[in-house]
């Protein structure tokens, strides 16, 4: 596992670990680091195993339970036994499945639009086999990068400091371990469509803030369901009232205009809502 362990100058004696989500490396989490740090957190931002740049093996059983004991490994190489975990999107399904399995790790959880509050194939989504995932990852452009980022991410708006991320993306799809990038994008999407977390959220002990982009429509392998189911998927103002009320305690943020990334389309308004979720 490749991470960033980033020391502020004056520590206030608090660990953040931000985890990224699908599309995203721990780099994204850029100006979000800023102002952690500036505040005296240290934190510790790690690629997951398959993503970005940390490792892409050919044979990996991907589950997040197996990506949260990795973490979880890391953590404990770093000396660190107390985190506020912060995880968006794919992340947010990790941070869910951390904070199961390590609850007395866990002093703050925060839920950025996180996946899996809804069983997409409960829901009637066709299953889409990994060599059908693989076949559509292959020689992903950044021109698809960006109309899908655009659409989900941003709400349909784009400005220019949201394209160095698609070019990060598109340059590890186009780069020499573009078919490695491609079979492990394959594997994790099949984990991210098989193990949706809204079940588990009851259990959660840990004090809970859910931030939700309200215009967030993400919905995992729905392009390929009939009409009628991708009308029913994505709804992330519902899913994020329903996901707060199923966490005991759990509070929610919601972001008005903001669609699945809310830490870079409205910064401000998120490292406001985030500071206040950590104190």
């Amino acid at each position: 596992m490749a991470y960033m362990d980033i020391r502020p100058e004056h520590p206030n004696g608090r660990v953040a670990v931000l985890l990224h989500g699908k599309n995203f490396c721990a780099a994204t989490w850029e100006n979000t680091i800023h102002v952690l740090a500036n505040r005296g957190y240290r934190v510790i931002a790690p690629d997951q195993v398959g993503f970005c740049k940390s490792s892409k093996p050919q044979a990996y059983q991907f589950t997040f339970g197996q990506l949260a004991s990795n973490t979880h490994a890391l953590l404990k190489h770093l000396n660190i036994s107390q985190v506020s975990m912060v995880g968006h999107s794919t992340g947010g399904m990790l941070a869910v499945r951390y904070a199961l399995m390590f609850p007395k790790d866990i002093s703050r959880l925060v839920l950025v639009d996180p996946l899996g509050l809804e069983d997409w194939q409960a829901k009637g989504v066709p299953y889409r086999t990994v060599d059908e995932w693989y076949a559509r990852e292959r020689g992903k452009t950044a021109e698809q990068i960006r109309a899908y980022e655009q659409k989900v991410y941003y709400a349909n708006e784009w400005r220019p400091d949201y394209e160095p991320w698609v070019q990060m993306l598109a340059g590890m799809y186009r780069g020499p371990d573009a078919d490695s990038v491609a079979w492990n994008s394959a594997l994790l999407y099949d984990m991210i469509a098989t193990q949706p977390v809204i079940y588990d959220l009851p259990r959660l002990t840990a004090p809970t803030t859910l931030m939700i982009g309200d215009k967030d429509v993400t919905a995992i392998g729905s392009d390929g369901a009939p009409t009628d189911v991708r009308a029913k998927v994505g709804h992330y103002p519902e899913l994020g009232k329903a996901a707060a009320a199923a966490i005991p305690g759990a509070k929610l943020v919601e972001f008005p205009n903001v669609g699945h990334t809310p830490q870079l389309q409205d910064p401000a308004a998120f490292h406001k809502a985030l500071l206040e979720a950590l104190n």
